[in-house]
């Protein structure tokens, strides 16, 4: 601006310099030309008066002069000249000055030369014997002044200028400073020129409106923040070009990633097929609804375009772990599959055997070990099918009877009692320790749990093996222990011993027998009981799994 000032100035007074020059040159050549018409007109009628009084015989005594004086007879036939000889000189009849004083007494003309740069200025005087006296000289034009005068006007003119480009740089400064020095943050605050009042005042009610918004804004951002850093869903929002534009925690936590990816490519997270699948069909206008396996984690990822009008802006990604669900599904075919198996075979000895006898291919002595079969096959249906039930209510939480106090060591007890047969024929010792211990649950619930702690330890044990089964109350807490001295269970499977049908060894599953939900249901029965379960176990060392209410 400090510039554009200096340069304006600098203009204003270079033209203004010039136009005054020029004005007074044509003031000054104007003032001349009159001056020299008066002197003309003067000296014409000095020498009418004298040529009135002498006739021609004047012109003999006439003092030099610098004007040329030329006498004119009535019919324009000229009878003197001071510069020329009369006989060469032609009619004057038809000039201007001399047809003006036949007929006014007095005539001017002016005549240019243009090859000399220069006019003559003619004055015409008319005597009383109707001759004419006419009086000229010759005068510079303008421009022949201009030129003569060319070398002080340029001098005047730059001296002028550069005096003019010193006072404008410091009156440009000058001007522009207390523009410079507003405060734009409080401008109503600012004394500054008159003329600039109506623009603070429209940038004060700017600033307001900005600063309203962009407090909006910031409170919008805010929330937006607050909402996606609170949601277990992982959100990335992106541009056309696929680099992302905002994300929330979720996302490095999905990935694994500790740095910051704003700005980065999308793909740099992961560049598998159904990722890429689900970004290109949203780039493509799609929804899209993908799986991801990401280090032993289910992520469903959902895709949408973003369209402003009808172009893609850019997308919007949610991702949510559905490991749980996944998993839970996995766990519903399995258990449906286990189920269709293990109900498969008593059905399938059952439907056997009765076919044999029906069609009486079953010798009569033989009936009763047929017979015997059908009941070992139904009591196992019978078993599997309650086990089954007894989870269906664990899982729903719809057992039909009321929580009570139960002593967990009268229950132990109990239920090594039942199975002191099966102990006695793989020659296990089983030992109960501990105390009398109440906790508030149902009965048949917490005995089935023992029951199947117990016979899993008999079952899984060693010839002369050993299970103790120890019941204590500590600070508040009552702890149910049952630990034997079998094989063990290898590490790797610890974490699913306690699945549905789950058998670390299937090959030994119909030798040892069983449903393969005995552990599953003294899971569920412990977490129906708000207690926790433990598992250690060491190969051919033991195992001892430990049931805590707190």
């Amino acid at each position: 601006m400090t510039k554009k000032i200096f340069r304006s100035f600098i203009l204003i007074a270079s033209i203004t310099l010039i136009s005054c020059i020029l004005l007074f040159l044509g003031v000054l050549y104007n003032y001349f030309e009159k001056q020299l018409t008066g002197e003309l007109k003067n000296q014409a009628v000095y020498i009418s008066q004298g040529l009135e009084n002498e006739g021609i015989f004047y012109f003999d005594n006439l003092d030099p002069t610098d004007n040329r004086i030329t006498w004119i007879d009535s019919d324009g036939k000229v009878l003197y000249d001071n510069e020329a000889d009369i006989a060469k000189m032609e009619n004057h009849a038809g000039r201007k000055e001399f047809i003006e004083a036949l007929q006014k007494g007095t005539g001017v003309s002016i005549r240019y030369s243009s090859t000399l740069s220069e006019k003559t200025i003619y004055f015409a005087q008319k005597l009383e014997d109707g001759t004419i006296i006419r009086v000229s000289n010759t005068q510079y034009t303008v421009w022949n002044l201009v030129f003569g005068m060319l070398p002080p006007i340029l001098m005047i003119i730059i001296i002028i200028i550069i005096l003019s480009a010193v006072f404008a740089s410091g009156m440009s400064k000058r001007i522009v400073r207390p523009i410079n020095e507003i405060d734009l943050e409080n401008p109503e605050n600012n004394e500054v020129y008159e003329e600039l009042s109506p623009l603070l005042a429209k940038i004060n009610s700017l600033n307001k409106d900005i600063s309203m918004r962009i407090s909006d804004a910031n409170r919008k951002q805010h929330e937006f923040s607050m909402i996606t850093e609170n949601m277990r869903e992982g959100l990335i929002i992106t541009d056309s070009q696929t680099d992302i534009l905002s994300y929330n925690t979720s996302v490095l936590k999905f990935f694994d990633i500790q740095e910051d990816i704003k700005n980065k490519n999308i793909l740099t997270l992961n560049r598998s097929e159904k990722f890429r699948k689900a970004i290109y069909t949203a780039l493509n206008g799609q929804h899209s609804d993908q799986i991801l396996v990401l280090h032993d984690h289910y992520y469903q990822v959902i895709t949408n375009p973003v369209f402003n009008n009808k172009d893609i802006s850019g997308i919007v990604m949610v991702i949510m772990d559905v490991t749980e669900k996944e998993k839970r599904d996995l766990l519903r075919r399995e258990f449906t599959s286990n189920v269709s198996h293990e109900l498969k075979t008593p059905l399938t000895g059952i439907y056997g055997t009765s076919e044999i006898i029906m069609n009486g291919m079953v010798k009569a002595e033989d009936i009763p070990k047929f017979a015997e079969n059908i009941y070992k096959e139904s009591g196992r249906l019978i078993t599997l099918i309650n086990d089954i039930i007894k989870l269906s209510q664990l899982d729903e939480g719809s057992i039909p009877e009321e929580k009570a106090p139960v002593d967990l060591y009268k229950i132990a007890e109990d239920m090594i009692g039942l199975l002191k047969n099966e102990a006695q024929q793989k020659n296990v010792s089983v030992a109960l320790m501990g105390e009398s211990a109440e906790v508030m649950g149902i009965r048949r619930i917490l005995e089935e749990m023992v029951y199947n702690l117990c016979d899993n330890a008999i079952k899984y044990n060693r010839e002369n093996g050993k299970v103790t089964v120890s019941v204590t109350s500590e600070e508040g807490k009552i702890k149910l222990s049952v630990s034997d001295t079998g094989i063990g269970i290898p590490l790797v499977y610890r974490d699913r011993v306690f699945e549905r049908f789950y058998r670390v060894d299937k090959s030994r599953s119909k030798e040892i027998g069983g449903t393969g939900l005995g552990l599953s249901i003294v899971k569920h029965a412990a977490a129906y009981h708000g207690a926790a379960i433990s598992l250690e176990s060491t190969m051919d060392v033991g195992t001892r799994i430990t049931i805590c209410w707190d």
